[in-house]
């Protein structure tokens, strides 16, 4: 964890609140005003109330629209007449087509093989032409700015420009406007510009209010840039929240971020999964991982947020395989999945006998699997291994000691 504020703040000379202003100007009628939302459960945990900005419900699914369109309004007509290029694996994709498209300027948006297809559907139906490049981002960054250096096309950066930076901060005057009472904004961040935009515009009308970046452990390039007082280059990324998997901070929203946001803190991969699953189930809000980092955060250390605390949910476009997968680990880092492995007697009825002690101890088996040639088994003994589904931890506990009571052996649970 990171603190690099202190003391008063002085508002970066890059990104004014005034340009935040102007950015929301621009955007009227463009990007909606999305809605806050209550959530019970965060604010019994956090003591306070939570209030959740769901700018997963903005057009494209995503805040990128913001940035994305400020920074095209701005070009001028020579520029607007070469066209834009960008490069991502989704959010900007969407934000920069449907940008260009309402201003009916052209758009090429270069995009990993590997992209999930419905974002690569959706861009294209925003009015993008989509060229799929490079396995993973940094390639296809290469080829967009190759690209823009052939064409003369202006490259659009997800995050490294100030009028990108003032078009997302018009999300912290939102904020200020339906929830004035706030005392902490968590944000999540990937190279910043959401971050930096935010705290643009609350820090200058309320320097009180608490900025808390959030960033995923597998890809935390912002506390040793702000430890080095420079942006460092991260050795590799891993992280399923691809929408904050930056491996370099942005200048321009670097220097905001160290002026003026008061922490930057950590959460792992666990409690990206168990926040997603928690916006799901209590929230009813299809979040993104990358978009549930600040639920995270406030999920890994409740306590020390002051509220009203307002969790920006940044963004909504998850694959449904992605959700799958991302469900199932949440479910199991909530206890809610137990697997275990014991052995019986090889035998008629055996197995069903088994399965009567699941059914009475109220756990749902979710497959099940025979080992009958491992040399440490006998020769009438079989190895059966279970994944079950629970109600939480202390049912997994109940479930395994109904099983040795009952006389098996258990020999691995997780």
């Amino acid at each position: 964890m990171v603190s690099p504020a202190s003391g008063a703040p002085a508002v970066s000379a890059s990104v004014t609140v005034d340009d935040v202003r102007a950015a929301q100007k621009t955007l009227a009628g463009v990007a909606r005003t999305t809605s806050m939302e209550g959530s019970r459960h965060l604010s019994s945990l956090v003591g306070s109330p939570v209030h959740l900005k769901c700018e997963n419900l903005q057009r494209t699914g995503s805040f990128k629209l913001r940035g994305a369109y400020v920074r095209i309004a701005g070009l001028s007509a020579g520029e607007r007449e070469r066209g834009v290029v960008a490069a991502s694996a989704g959010n900007h994709a969407q934000g920069v087509a449907l940008a260009a498209s309402l201003l009916g300027v052209a758009s090429t948006v270069f995009m990993p093989e590997g992209a999930p297809l419905p974002k690569v559907a959706a861009t294209r139906d925003y009015g993008a032409d989509v060229r799929l490049v490079g396995q993973v981002v940094d390639e296809t960054l290469l080829a967009a700015q190759e690209y823009a250096r052939e064409t003369g096309a202006v490259f659009i950066h997800p995050f490294d420009h100030p009028d990108v930076v003032a078009g997302q901060g018009t999300l912290g005057l939102e904020i200020l406007e339906q929830c004035p009472e706030v005392r902490t904004i968590v944000v999540g961040v990937g190279g910043g510009g959401l971050v930096a935009g935010i705290a643009v515009a609350v820090k200058e009308l309320r320097p009180d209010v608490r900025i808390v970046g959030v960033q995923a452990e597998g890809a935390a390039a912002y506390p040793p840039s702000l430890a080095a007082g420079k942006p460092v280059v991260l050795d590799s990324v891993s992280t399923m929240a691809d929408g904050i998997k930056v491996g370099r901070p942005g200048d321009v929203p670097f220097r905001i971020v160290g002026d003026l946001v008061d922490e930057v803190r950590t959460v792992s991969e666990d409690a990206l999964s168990s926040a997603l699953l928690l916006c799901l189930e209590r929230a009813k809000l299809v979040v993104e991982p990358a978009g549930a980092s600040p639920v995270a955060a406030l999920l890994s250390r409740p306590e020390s947020f002051e509220g009203p605390v307002v969790a920006v949910l940044s963004g909504g476009n998850v694959d449904p395989l992605v959700m799958q997968r991302t469900l199932r680990h949440g479910m199991a880092a909530a206890g809610r999945y137990l697997s275990l492995r014991l052995r019986l007697t090889d035998s008629p009825g055996a197995l069903a006998a088994l399965l009567r002690e699941l059914s009475v101890a109220d756990a749902n088996v979710l497959d099940v699997s025979h080992v009958r040639t491992d040399p440490r088994l006998g020769l009438d003994e079989v190895e059966v291994e279970l994944h079950l589904e629970t109600k939480g931890p202390e049912h997994c506990e109940e479930v395994a000691a109904k099983l040795r009571e009952a006389g098996y052996t258990v020999v691995l649970t997780r």
